[in-house]
């Protein structure tokens, strides 16, 4: 099964935002820290000669420690951006530093550099007791593209939003009949043929919709938003005349004040809160929908960190729900007199005992082998074994239910399956693979 664009995106931004937070959390002895954004297109031999400038500077430093660090830093930096023969497609960043451990007196050396998923457009430097994450915010802004179609007496213009760039696809104009007629025409058949022209009108709008909004027989935005300062986008949106495949995304229909681009202007405006409630709308519907196949029981979901992980490795799962923030590591560890490994999947309670880190039997400690957390290995092993991922907040009442009632963690299934108890004697919530089964 070959990842979508949409599934990578998601899992980029979830790689973003703990990155995020991880930098946000580190602490430097002194200005220690550097950041550096370089936007698509900037010559990278200009941010080179920018840091060997930066570097003679540091030599003036008068702290010797706080000069060492500095220099440290810089100098990382610099050799990661002779890696770089020309700037990435999308830029680059960087995050080097020398940073301070919990016991304020450790120091520790840091190293982050990557080709950010979509385009960074700034350039930023910093060298401070901080990194700067400013910028990396902005790729967690959701980018879906919204179609936004603005109507009224004069005529009709089509447009789509993404992130902060709009797009104007197609403008028109028409002239339709007033409400009263000219002396000498009959008043029935004036009103006939106004409601006529009307009604060509908008039967118009809705085919250049179909152009602008659908290809491929489906649309191609996530929502689609009517405006208008008359009764035309009501009825548009309302009757039969559009096509039935853009009725379902219909977001928000909001009344403005103007036509085309100043219509268009105000109608984003107007519509903000419904654009930002479209990914949180989802999400509610894909968790109402896993509550439903639990009331139904279907046999075709599965919840908890242990038979969702053991569903995963049967391939049975289709689509995994996990919650961003999930509290679980997944340990492999080594018995070194059996020579035999394991997998443990544990919450931080777990992590505390050590008896998980033990051979009941033969009472020896376990080696680790590795330690990760369990979503960071999920976001990087899903795609093996064909299912995909939804990340879901605990932000909404369904998600926060989830969260708490079914372990943030769950899946739909392909096919119904039987999975058998592996707990331990000890009951405990971790899982247990052995090594024939697991799947590292």
């Amino acid at each position: 099964m070959v990842e979508s664009e949409q599934d990578m995106k998601q899992i980029e931004m979830w790689k973003i935002k703990k990155l995020i937070t991880k930098l946000e959390n580190c602490k430097g002895n002194g200005t220690s820290m550097v950041s550096l954004v370089v936007p698509p297109k900037d010559d990278i031999n200009r941010v080179s000669k920018l840091l060997t400038m930066e570097l003679s500077t540091a030599q003036n430093i008068k702290s010797r420690q706080t000069r060492q660090s500095v220099i440290t830093a810089i100098t990382s930096t610099k050799e990661k951006v002779k890696l770089y023969k020309q700037t990435p497609t999308n830029g680059l960043v960087i995050f080097c530093g020398v940073i301070l451990m919990e016991d304020g007196k450790t120091e520790k050396k840091i190293n982050y550099d990557f080709e950010p998923f979509r385009p960074i457009n700034q350039f930023l430097y910093f060298c401070g007791g901080k990194f700067q994450t400013d910028p990396l915010k902005c790729l967690l802004t959701d980018d879906e593209k919204f179609g936004f179609i603005i109507v009224d007496g004069n005529g009709a213009l089509y447009a789509t939003l993404q992130g902060n760039s709009r797009e104007i696809l197609q403008k028109i104009t028409v002239e339709l009949p007033k409400k009263h007629r000219k002396g000498g025409q009959s008043s029935v058949r004036f009103a006939r043929l106004r409601e006529e022209k009307r009604h060509n009108y908008l039967r118009k709008v809705a085919e250049l919709a179909n152009n602008n909004f659908i290809t491929n027989d489906k649309p191609n935005v996530a929502g689609l938003v009517m405006a208008g300062n008359a009764g035309f986008k009501t009825e548009l949106s309302e009757t039969e005349i559009l096509d039935k495949r853009l009725v379902p995304i219909i977001i928000a229909v909001v009344d403005v004040s103007y036509g085309g681009e100043n219509g268009l202007n105000e109608a984003i405006t107007l519509a903000a809160d419904a654009l930002s409630n479209v990914k949180f709308v989802a999400e509610k519907k894909l968790v109402s929908k896993f509550f439903e196949e639990i009331a139904l029981d279907t046999g075709m979901i599965v919840f908890g960190v242990d038979d969702t992980m053991r569903a995963l490795e049967m391939g049975a799962i289709e689509t995994m729900l996990l919650f961003e923030d999930l509290e679980v590591t997944r340990y492999v560890v080594k018995n070194p007199l059996k020579g035999s490994t394991k997998t443990l999947l544990l919450n931080p309670t777990q992590e505390k005992n050590s008896k998980y880190f033990k051979d009941q039997e033969t009472n020896t400690d376990y080696d680790v082998m590795s330690e990760d957390a369990l979503t960071e290995w999920l976001c990087h092993n899903f795609k093996n074994y064909g299912a995909k991922i939804e990340f879901i907040t605990d932000k909404s009442q369904e998600g926060f239910q989830f969260v708490k009632g079914f372990g943030g963690i769950g899946g739909f299934l392909r096919y119904k399956i039987e999975i058998e108890d592996h707990h331990g004697e000890d009951g405990a919530g971790g899982d247990d693979f052995d090594a024939e089964t697991d799947f590292i």
